[in-house]
């Protein structure tokens, strides 16, 4: 890291503590025109990661904010990372970060709901930190080095029936801070966090994707489905409508977010579902909400940017056996509703009969700086982190 970049970085955390400590808030939009329109895979890392990240693509400026001609999408999942002995460290990390982004106009940070986000005011919604200290202390002992003590976690969920599972506690969303539920339930409230974004014809970007079974839900006609504009905007509206009838507990979009509990098993819906193409799911992908979807149910016509799946998992879901598996690089899955294609980078030309899935999580804690991909909107292409 040189001496500019460092002081760049050092800007952004300083106007994210002070984020941090006004509390709760998004800035409006500011209407400026935005030259540069990138989204960002799931930002499951250290703050410091993330905007050097940022910094190495150019969208960093002197005082610590993203240049004025930049758009980000961040594609969602802002909490959740690390090692066990690194959890306060990474609890308060995200929530910097969060709070840095919504800082930002509104209009000039995108910022869209993932399963860990969500999880805050989910399965996690009737713990304060002691009480979730307590359950992570316990769920500590029942799940070790990716192994669960059966008996044991018997025993933790008849005292933690909320949550589905041990690891969830211990791992999965193992980060949590009642402050941070706050700000996502702020965020949600002031509708700042959407579900999808429409980014061009044809372009939407969401956390997990969506089929015509999820946008059956919505009573969105089957003709309109290749237009993001109307797939934005009925995803958004339908969980405009939960956010505005739930008063208290857990946040709940029926059709399209079930958070999980002990009776239920893990969370499912549009923000959990990953899609799949192995025989024994077939049945999983029938009915919403679900943990896997068929691909070639994907809207044709429609170009959909997600996050939420590392390639490793991509390729164990589609049955990919050629090439090797990469953390940091943009891929894609192009369907006609038979055959299913994947493979890396971002997608070739498409008609208005086939499906388009890019996926953009590149696992950003587990990949070098300069190695970590982001997507350009504008011109639909990968792009690569280039020194400054």
């Amino acid at each position: 890291m040189n001496d500019s970049q460092a002081t760049r970085i050092q800007a952004a955390h300083a106007r994210a503590r002070q984020a941090v400590e006004t509390g709760p808030r998004s800035a409006p939009p500011d209407g400026v025109p935005r030259r540069r329109r990138l989204a960002l895979g799931d930002p499951q890392a250290d703050f410091d990661k993330v905007l050097g990240i940022l910094d190495h693509h150019g969208l960093l400026g002197a005082d610590g904010w993203l240049l004025p001609d930049v758009q980000l999408v961040s594609v969602g999942d802002h909490f959740d990372w690390g090692r066990p002995e690194e959890r306060l460290h990474a609890a308060n990390s995200a929530l910097a970060m969060v709070a840095w982004l919504a800082a930002h106009p509104a209009d000039q940070v995108l910022l869209i709901l993932g399963n860990h986000d969500l999880g805050r005011v989910g399965e996690l919604a009737g713990f304060d930190d002691a009480r979730f200290t307590v359950a992570q202390a316990e769920a500590d002992r029942v799940y070790q080095k990716g192994l669960t003590d059966e008996a044991g976690e018997k025993a933790f969920l008849a005292r933690w029936p909320q949550v589905p599972t041990a690891e969830l506690v211990a791992r999965d969303f193992g980060n949590f801070l009642e402050a941070q539920r706050a700000w996502v339930e702020h965020l949600l409230r002031v509708r700042r966090f959407r579900t999808a974004h429409a980014a061009g014809p044809g372009l939407l970007v969401l956390h997990a994707g969506v089929t015509h079974e999820d946008l059956d839900v919505t009573g969105l006609a089957p003709e309109r489905r290749a237009d993001a504009d109307a797939v934005a905007h009925a995803l958004n509206a339908t969980m405009d409508a939960a956010v505005e009838a739930w008063t208290h507990g857990r946040l709940e979009v029926p059709g399209l977010h079930q958070p999980g509990d002990a009776a239920r098993g893990e969370g499912t819906g549009i923000f959990y579902q990953r899609p799949s193409t192995k025989p024994e799911d077939a049945e999983r992908t029938r009915q919403t909400p679900r943990r896997r979807f068929d691909p070639r149910r994907l809207p044709s016509g429609l170009t959909q940017v997600v996050g939420h799946t590392r390639d490793k998992r991509i390729r164990e879901l589609m049955g990919v056996t050629s090439g090797t598996a990469l953390d940091g690089v943009v891929r894609h899955l192009v369907t006609d509703g038979t055959r299913v294609d994947c493979a890396h980078g971002a997608p070739p030309a498409t008609g208005p009969a086939e499906a388009v899935l890019v996926f953009i999580d590149g696992g950003m804690s587990h990949c070098p700086v300069d190695a970590y991909e982001l997507f350009d909107l504008g011109l639909r292409a990968a792009v690569r982190a280039t020194a400054r």
